[in-house]
Formats: C-alpha cells, structure tokens, sequence
C-alpha cells in the first residue's frame, strides 16, 4: 500500500486529533498543506479507510485514526464515544465477535464489516473510577 502525500497529510491530522474530525475540519486545518478543496480530502479519506488506516463515525459524520498501528484487519469494530467530551475509544472484544459470529452463523449471514457505536459518557466526564 503507498501512501501519497495528501494521504499522509490527512493521517497525519488524523493521528493527533484527541477528537474525531469531519472532513471539513480537516480541510480548514490542511488549508496550510496546499488543500483547497473538498473532493482532496474525501478521497484521501476513502483511501485511507480502505486501507484500515482510519475508521468513519457514521453517527457523527466525522473520521479517526486506527488505535492499530498496521492497517485494521478485524471483521466489525467498536467505539465508546464520549458525548460529553467527544474522546473515543476504539476496542475489539472476543466475546462480541464470538457473539455475533454465532448469530451470523444461525442466520445464514455473510458479514462484509461492521462498526459498533455506543455512546454515553467516559470516565473523566462521568467521575467514576475505574474498576480494579
């Protein structure tokens, strides 16, 4: 997989952000970099969520970095997203996949790829400690 350089570009914003970030906003920081308009950053976008560098957020229209440092190569994702603060938190547990491997199975389902979104608050904003 080669990268161009308007890819890194838009990675490379991506990887910093504490937040998810929508193309536009990705566009106003880039502005610097020589992107002038939309259609650059969504086709960087397309590219790098193909290549599992970078994840979309259907439910708030914006994009983040993969938490993996090669390209993502799981079947579904899941994000707990803060709706307080906005800090997501990518995760892969084994019970889900199982969980759901076993109801694809029962349904005669073919998975192609699957994100989970749940939103609620983290721990900073909701105070509670983690347990131990």
């Amino acid at each position: 997989m080669k990268i161009t350089a308007n890819q890194q570009h838009v990675l490379s914003v991506l990887r910093e952000a504490k937040v998810p970030l929508s193309a536009y906003t990705l566009l106003d920081r880039l502005r610097d970099q020589g992107f002038s308009a939309p259609v650059q950053i969504y086709r960087a976008l397309d590219r790098l969520t193909e290549y599992g560098l970078i994840h979309r957020l259907e439910s708030l229209n914006a994009y983040v970095s993969c938490i993996h440092d090669k390209a993502c190569k799981h079947d579904f994702t899941a994000f707990a997203i803060c709706d307080s603060c906005g800090y997501v938190d990518e995760f892969i547990d084994d019970s889900l996949s199982r969980s759901l491997g076993h109801w694809m199975k029962n349904h005669a389902f073919s998975l192609g790829h699957s994100t989970i979104e749940l939103h609620g608050k983290c721990v900073h904003c909701t105070g509670h400690a983690l347990p131990s």
